[in-house]
């Protein structure tokens, strides 16, 4: 029972459109309307700035540690039940029905699936590896799969917790699924510095 409540609470709040919100309420705008026009933290920056975009990654990343968190280390699921609590979070985001079950590509959920699962450990690995990856690889969709592939090995050396090998797994999945624009393009070197 435990399993599902979280399950149902993480879905719920992976769904809360906070970037669109923080757009909405923050800057008097509709961040759909810039970039890549999905509802995240990305476009809040390029609608409105640092200040608005730190809120709502901020908000976004904790949507996806809480739940988790609370599952993880106060209610000790830390077996294969916490696997549904930990892809509810980023697959609320990508289908939100709040935005008639549209969403994000669900990077700062996932994240925040990370700090409540490790603390730590994974997400600085994350972190590192998608900025040192974002430098060198474009499209994102790729710099963002062998950011992935980093924490894959860090779980399969360090870690190794089949438990989060199967969470890194479906995350994997679904941001395959988010990103599959990004992912039929060849990936390449960024040169330059120009995308």
């Amino acid at each position: 029972m435990e399993t599902i409540l979280f399950t149902l609470l993480s879905f719920f709040l992976g769904a809360l459109p906070f970037s669109v919100w923080v757009g909405k309420f923050l800057l008097g705008k509709d961040i759909r309307e810039y970039g890549d026009k999905n509802p995240g933290a990305t476009n809040v920056l390029r609608a409105g700035g640092y200040p608005a975009f730190i809120v709502a990654l901020m908000l976004d990343i904790t949507k996806g540690a809480l739940p988790v968190g609370l599952a993880y280390f106060i209610f000790g699921i830390q077996d294969f039940r916490i696997v549904p609590i930990a892809l509810a979070a980023p697959l609320g985001h990508a289908i939100s029905p709040f935005l008639e079950w549209r969403g994000g590509k669900s990077i700062a959920a996932a994240f925040g699936v990370w700090i409540g699962l490790t603390l730590w450990e994974i997400p600085v690995i994350a972190i590192v590896a998608l900025v040192i990856f974002s430098l060198l690889i474009r499209p994102s969709g790729w710099a963002l799969m062998f950011a992935l592939g980093s924490m894959l090995i860090a779980i399969l050396t360090w870690q190794q917790d089949p438990v989060l090998l199967v969470v890194l797994l479906v995350h994997i999945l679904l941001l395959i699924w988010n990103h599959l624009e990004d992912l039929q393009k060849r990936p390449s070197l960024r040169v330059g510095g120009s995308s």
